[in-house]
């Protein structure tokens, strides 16, 4: 393979991740020619509008992976929280390079400095029922926009959530107010972690593919994903999992939580890293059971437990 074309949305973060990918495969294949090729996507057009609204999962990817299935690119780089459960015909994830920090951060204000009533501005149904969760004072509106825009609208007073891998890539880490710890706020499905599929019949990208994988971040990412598809839920939905390695051993903590955040089901699965698909579906299996199924469905059922 002599070209490379990297396909992935326009906004600074998606540029960033797309060219820190060809930096990766230029350093891995240094005989590879690498372009980046820009796709307008829906996602980026109606920041006017909450991402359930505009189509909910996939508002982010489909026009990328588009771009890839169709030919006018040969590799898709999308940040792996955006990336619906299952890729589309045709499509497969191939690699997941070295992940980022996958926490939430806090911007504006700490969680304890956040006075009663305090507004947090968030597009993230996730984010609202675990911060409800551990602050039921708290009230939230909704945020969207590219990441220098969301960082203009923290509500006088209180805070907006972001991703802390987002503000670390474009230098902006001295902008967090307080990183939430894991126990507190379980991220995003493949936070952190930027995804590259290519086609599946597309066999000189996928060898190139493996060059720049690193093996420990996309396990995780696949038992993470697992986790989604067997919810059934998209990015959209209070859900959420982080798996992690020690050895030979994965552990992944999943949550499911009511949207208000009266009720948060979290648990935590461990075994053997040869099976991370496997692992990830018991973990949401376990949690639709124990009563996320009906959290889900609009039920809180049951307010003010947690598991």
């Amino acid at each position: 393979m002599t070209r490379a074309r990297l396909a992935t949305r326009a906004s600074p973060l998606a540029l960033w991740q797309a060219n820190s990918v060809a930096e990766l495969v230029r350093r891995s294949q240094p005989g590879v020619e690498v372009v980046v090729v820009t796709v307008d996507t829906a996602g980026d057009r109606r920041v006017d509008r909450s991402i359930g609204e505009i189509g909910g999962q996939g508002v982010f990817v489909k026009e990328v992976q588009a771009a890839v299935l169709d030919g006018r690119a040969d590799i898709a780089v999308h940040s792996a929280k955006d990336l619906p459960s299952a890729a589309p015909d045709g499509l497969l994830l191939a690699a997941v390079p070295s992940r980022a920090d996958p926490r939430d951060v806090l911007v504006g204000s700490t969680l304890d400095g956040l006075a009663p009533g305090a507004l947090i501005a968030t597009g993230s149904r996730r984010r609202m029922a675990q911060l409800a969760w551990l602050r039921p004072d708290l009230t939230f509106m909704g945020l969207r926009g590219n990441i220098a825009s969301r960082l203009e609208k923290i509500p006088p007073g209180g805070a907006i959530v972001m991703a802390a891998a987002a503000l670390e890539r474009l230098g902006l880490a001295p902008q967090m107010s307080q990183t939430l710890d894991l126990a507190e706020m379980v991220p995003q499905v493949g936070q952190g972690a930027i995804a590259l599929e290519c086609r599946k019949d597309d066999l000189a990208s996928l060898h190139l593919l493996e060059s720049v994988n690193e093996e420990d971040a996309f396990i995780c990412v696949q038992a993470e994903r697992a986790f989604l598809s067997s919810i059934g839920g998209g990015c959209d939905l209070p859900v959420g999992a982080h798996a992690t390695l020690d050895g030979a051993t994965m552990t992944i903590v999943g949550v499911v939580g009511s949207a208000d955040g009266k009720v948060i089901l979290r648990e935590r699965r461990s075994g053997p890293c040869n099976d991370p698909a496997r692992l990830g579906e018991e973990l949401a299996l376990f949690l639709l059971r124990a009563g996320g199924a009906e959290l889900l469905d609009g039920d809180p059922g049951g307010a003010g437990t947690s598991v």
